[in-house]
């Protein structure tokens, strides 16, 4: 197929999807259960398709727009091929205490999420040193600082590769966390997967099957993880041939508790468990530490404030779990970037069968609710100055009250909502708390850190419901300069 006609098929196809968002979204409008439910967006007949793209651009916006109209109580948004009714706080009692076959999580694996909860629920404190030692280790590896230099680094390029090898190291363990096309693959895997999920809503069900097939992203990632990983499944399967379910070095990680489960018995489905589990893992802590990074170079005047609580509890209890949960402002300094730069939506669910809210609202089945973070986060009657940075803003809250876990970053509560809510709050938060503590009190300790070319913090980059950090900014580190 020459240029011409592979752009002629393109357009074409480009025109059918499209074509095809605006009629669902048409229809629906026209046609849908929930009109009795406010309506938030262009009022023209394309108002839904304008709308709908409108919001993939830039979700805050038109959820701050239906905030402030509609005071907390229900309206929907148009996203693309599906219609979103956006609760407030006051709903979320009614979200935690409806069962899974009512309201469930959207794209949910229970067996994968069973796994993980229980587990990380119960085995943190094993895996911390490797975690440590693998976030040392690349800072000193990607940074490779001589003497009293400055070096300039693409921020969320480091950072990603930092966590996406600090994470694996605790779900498949060396060397596999250190191999440059495993990196690659997980790091890649949530673009692929975002990329070929936007993709495939722009289709009606029936053609889905098909399109799936000919999208490269995902399928591509899974067969080059699969090659990768595979050597060590066998190693693993071995193990547990000639020894059992335990012996001596038996390693303590989300493969081996996944091959423990006996529901997956060869790599090719075991991968994507552990892309799936890459997917939450790097992306959102990637997002809020070069977030956190940003800030700590834009406001240096609380660099020594924070270094002082780090110092004296390392020489006083090491580099263990232990000490990061007393790490309060470093704990605050974060649940602070997360309150900003979160994510624009959480608490994402669909609803299973018919359900009627305790205010009378009906939310018929195949509805997908969510709940409007960003601007729960900046309301004012929740948050005094809720735009400004403040980093000992929930430090103070853990000081004054007496409600001391109610602030710190793994909280989850109406008005602090960056892991979600009930029940299926995110079950990682506890490792990823640890893990940006330790990055970010690691960074205070060893090095010292401004922008390059600029002085002030950039600004987000609001994508459909992310605020994501501009990936061109460049920071500087060298080592830290003793006083």
């Amino acid at each position: 197929m020459d240029i011409s006609s592979t752009n002629s098929y393109i357009l074409a196809t480009l025109c059918i999807a499209i074509s095809t968002v605006i009629l669902k979204l048409c229809k629906s409008s026209r046609f849908s259960k929930l009109d009795h439910i406010p309506y938030v967006g262009h009022s023209t007949w394309l108002g839904p398709y304008i709308s709908a793209f409108k919001y993939v651009r830039n979700a805050a916006q038109i959820l701050e727009e239906g905030y402030a109209k509609h005071k907390g109580m229900p309206f929907k948004v148009p996203a693309l091929g599906r219609w979103i009714v956006v609760l407030g706080p006051r709903h979320l009692e009614d979200i935690k205490k409806f069962a899974d076959h009512e309201l469930s999580l959207v794209n949910a694996n229970p067996y994968h999420i069973s796994v993980t909860r229980v587990q990380f629920a119960r085995s943190l404190a094993p895996y911390y040193p490797d975690m440590r030692d693998e976030i040392f280790t690349t800072f000193d590896e990607l940074l490779d600082l001589k003497d009293n230099e400055w070096k300039s680094v693409l921020a969320v390029k480091t950072v990603r590769e930092i966590v996406c090898r600090a994470s694996n190291r605790v779900f498949v363990g060396l060397p596999l966390c250190r191999d440059p096309d495993w990196i690659e693959i997980a790091s890649r895997f949530t673009i692929d997967l975002a990329t070929d999920g936007i993709t495939l809503t722009m289709f009606p069900k029936f053609l889905v099957p098909f399109v799936s097939k000919i999208l490269p992203n995902v399928p591509t990632s899974v067969r080059r993880a699969t090659k990768l990983l595979d050597s060590t499944v066998k190693e693993r399967f071995r193990c547990m041939r000639e020894h059992g379910d335990e012996w001596s070095d038996k390693p303590n990680d989300i493969l081996q508790w996944l091959i423990d489960e006996k529901q997956d018995f060869t790599t090719r489905q075991l991968t994507p468990r552990i892309l799936l589990t890459n997917l939450v893992a790097i992306l959102s802590p990637t997002s809020t530490f070069t977030q956190a990074l940003y800030y700590l170079a834009a406001h240096p005047q609380y660099v020594r404030l924070l270094r002082e609580e780090v110092d004296a509890i390392i020489e006083e209890h090491g580099w263990t779990k232990e000490a990061m949960a007393k790490m309060w402002k470093v704990d605050s300094f974060l649940a602070e970037t997360e309150r900003l730069e979160g994510f624009t939506v959480s608490v994402q669910r669909k609803a299973m069968e018919d359900l009627t809210l305790s205010d009378g609202t009906f939310i018929p089945k195949g509805t997908h609710i969510a709940v409007p973070t960003y601007i729960i986060h900046r309301d004012s009657a929740v948050y005094q100055n809720p735009g400004v940075f403040d980093p000992l803003r929930f430090y103070k809250l853990r000081t004054n009250g007496t409600e001391s876990a109610r602030h710190q970053m793994v909280a989850v509560n109406q008005n602090y909502l960056p892991f979600g809510y009930g029940k299926h709050a995110c079950p990682g938060r506890f490792l990823a708390a640890d893990e940006l503590k330790t990055m970010l009190a690691h960074v205070l300790t060893s090095y010292d850190v401004k922008f390059e070319g600029r002085d002030t913090r950039p600004s987000s980059i609001k994508r459909d419901t992310a605020s994501l950090p501009d990936p061109t900014v460049r920071v500087m580190f060298r080592k830290r300069a003793r006083d």
